[in-house]
């Protein structure tokens, strides 16, 4: 009873304290229509340009604006460009040179007919401000030519002219969901400031993909990794907000529940700042995320900036073999939730494997759930056992315990009645905890259990 009762207080806590407050939701509403939002992007860009623009010679005269550099790309056509493997297509769009959409083949939509698109259109922008004398120039704004194409990459070129051009190359990775992402200049040299970073805007509205808007919602947050640390996240039950400052960054997730777009750096993100908020059930969206970041970037152009954007399903042995052979671990299967450190362990070495191991059968998800259930039920057995033997023997010798209280009715015998009583239970092999540790010691592994069905995208859509 009492760990029931605990277990309860533990559900309707966690409920009442993760639910977004009127006013949150209110505040949501009004964020896209703000005119203070759209002031603050243009302050931020200002002082960023100034930054960027410190060292360098503050007298020099503005032989013409910020657009001079890349004229002929300021018009252009917007087309679609895109590029496959067995499991995931990405499309582009040839104004800013960004990704405009990523399907998954693998996994369908709400439909059950289509594939999952995680995103499409404006839902997601990504912008790279370079910089020169004149001030920013911001990728978003140009237009950019597709070349070098093949099935599964493209360069997306912004030209200066025919011997000056910055490039972004993208490459599929055969039957992966991972993308290499380079930024290399060419020619570039003198035509840009000298100072050795690029700044990066990226949002995505996240899509709502699953029919159960609040549960989706709790389990869709925004997560990055500090270099040489853990990982962290923002909140997921209500609008949020951090400065990273200088902290060094491995990758920003805006993760959904069973689906992450991901951006990685092999040199850093630095100056990060992230956002989450939420959206209103009814939208089509869960969540709006923003990241404001810096990286590494060569105007020499003899360096490439190396990056790369994971676009697929948060399945742990995915993400985790994105790990193999290399020296720092990007550790992306933190993504996936599965409790606090031993209940991790548990599910990441015992659960993951044996549900694994029962999928290979080709058995319905249903009897897979039934027959794991079942082995923990197994398991927990002798712990069980001795619970109940100990509830039992503690109900036989309840009246000889009456007996000993009633002998001792006052306080100062106390310490005879207790006297008593232990020897009662020596007497008969009965410890006052022999309920309460094998529950302690079973409690890991049926929180596992809780733990791992909720984000196992192996359930999802399953009947």
């Amino acid at each position: 009873i009492t760990g029931l009762v605990l277990i309860g207080i533990l559900l309707v806590g966690f409920s009442y304290l993760s639910r977004p407050s009127e006013e949150q939701i209110a505040a949501q509403k009004k964020y896209y229509d703000s005119i203070a939002v759209v002031q603050q992007q243009q302050e931020a860009l200002k002082a960023k340009t100034e930054a960027a623009l410190a060292n360098e010679n503050k007298g020099a005269a503005a032989a013409a604006d910020s657009s001079a550099l890349f004229f002929n790309a300021m018009h252009g056509t917007d087309s679609k460009v895109s590029i496959q493997n067995s499991v995931a297509e990405i499309t582009f769009t040839t104004k800013g040179g960004r990704v405009y959409s990523a399907m998954l083949k693998e996994y369908k939509g709400q439909d059950k007919t289509n594939p999952v698109v995680l995103f499409d259109g404006d839902d997601a922008t990504m912008s790279f401000n370079f910089y020169n004398k004149q001030g920013a120039i911001q990728t978003k704004d140009y237009y950019f030519e597709a070349v070098n194409k093949t099935d599964s990459s493209v360069t997306m070129r912004l030209a200066a002219d025919n011997a000056s051009y910055i490039d972004f190359i993208y490459t599929l990775k055969p039957n992966s969901y991972l993308m290499n992402f380079e930024i290399k200049a060419t020619g570039m040299e003198g035509k840009l400031a000298s100072t050795e970073y690029v700044d990066i805007d990226w949002t995505q509205r996240a899509r709502q993909l699953e029919k159960g808007f609040t549960y989706e919602n709790r389990l869709s947050e925004l997560t990055y990794k500090v270099k040489g640390d853990n990982v962290d996240n923002l909140s997921a039950a209500k609008d949020d907000e951090k400065d990273l400052g200088n902290t060094a960054i491995d990758w920003v997730a805006f993760k959904n529940q069973f689906f992450s777009s991901v951006f990685i750096a092999d040199q850093d993100f630095n100056k990060v700042s992230v956002k989450s908020r939420m959206e209103q059930q009814g939208s089509g969206y869960i969540k709006d995320y923003s990241a404001e970041m810096s990286t590494f970037f060569d105007p020499s152009g003899k360096q490439p900036t190396e990056m790369y954007f994971y676009f697929g399903p948060n399945h742990f042995k995915t993400l985790k073999a994105l790990d193999k052979g290399r020296t720092e671990k990007w550790e992306l299967n933190r993504l996936v939730y599965l409790g606090w450190p031993l209940i991790r362990w548990i599910n990441q070495f015992i659960t993951i494997n044996v549900f694994d191991w029962l999928s290979g059968w080709g058995l319905s998800m249903g009897i897979v759930l039934l027959i794991l259930t079942i082995m923990v039920k197994v398991l927990v057995y002798p712990a069980t056992w001795k619970t109940y033997m100990s509830s039992a023997k503690m109900r036989v010798l309840k009246p000889k315990i009456d007996e000993i209280n009633k002998k001792y009715p006052k306080q100062e015998d106390a310490m005879k009645k207790q006297q008593e009583v232990m020897s009662l239970y020596s007497q008969y092999g009965v410890s006052p905890m022999g309920g309460c540790l094998p529950m302690l010691l079973q409690f890991p592994i049926l929180m596992a259990l809780f733990m791992f069905v909720p984000s196992a995208i192996e359930l999802r859509q399953q009947s």
